[in-house]
């Protein structure tokens, strides 16, 4: 049964990256409006994903122009999707950001979470994990000081 599941599954949308709650994204869904088609922007906060497989979804809200929230629900590998890019990547401590609901104007922003450049490095061959990333969290910092 395991087999046939296996086979059933849709293949994964190479421009969906790796998303999270928190982060700020726009998503490029066709549209399909009588005979024509189009791509429309849905940006926004992910407040949720969900799932795995072919029933991975996530949740994207978004304050329309006057202040009503909008959410709309995507599935992960729906043909739909165009493409998910990400604009920023959010601090949150949790899961599902359902508390965003309540919040307006300043209240609702989240934390940036910053990732530096310098922290990205490829791994020498050979080398575990978590060896490899203390090496390159120390290279960088006397990296840093340096400058």
């Amino acid at each position: 049964m395991n087999d046939l599941m296996k086979t059933l599954e849709t293949p994964k949308n190479p421009d969906v990256p790796e998303i999270r709650s928190g982060d700020t994204v726009t998503v490029f869904v066709r549209i399909k409006e009588g005979e024509n088609e189009r791509v429309q922007q849905f940006k926004g906060t992910i407040i949720r994903s969900h799932g795995s497989g072919n029933s991975e979804s996530f949740t994207v809200r978004r304050v329309a122009s006057n202040g009503i929230g909008v959410e709309r629900t995507f599935l992960t590998r729906s043909p739909i999707v165009e493409k998910v890019t990400i604009q920023s990547s959010g601090f949150t401590r949790r899961a599902r950001l359902y508390f965003q609901r309540d919040r307006s104007g300043k209240k609702a922003k989240l934390r940036q979470k910053f990732t530096s450049s310098l922290y990205k490095f490829n791994n020498p061959p050979g080398c575990s994990d978590f060896y490899c990333t203390l090496f390159g969290l120390i290279r960088s910092f006397i990296l840093c000081k340096q400058t």
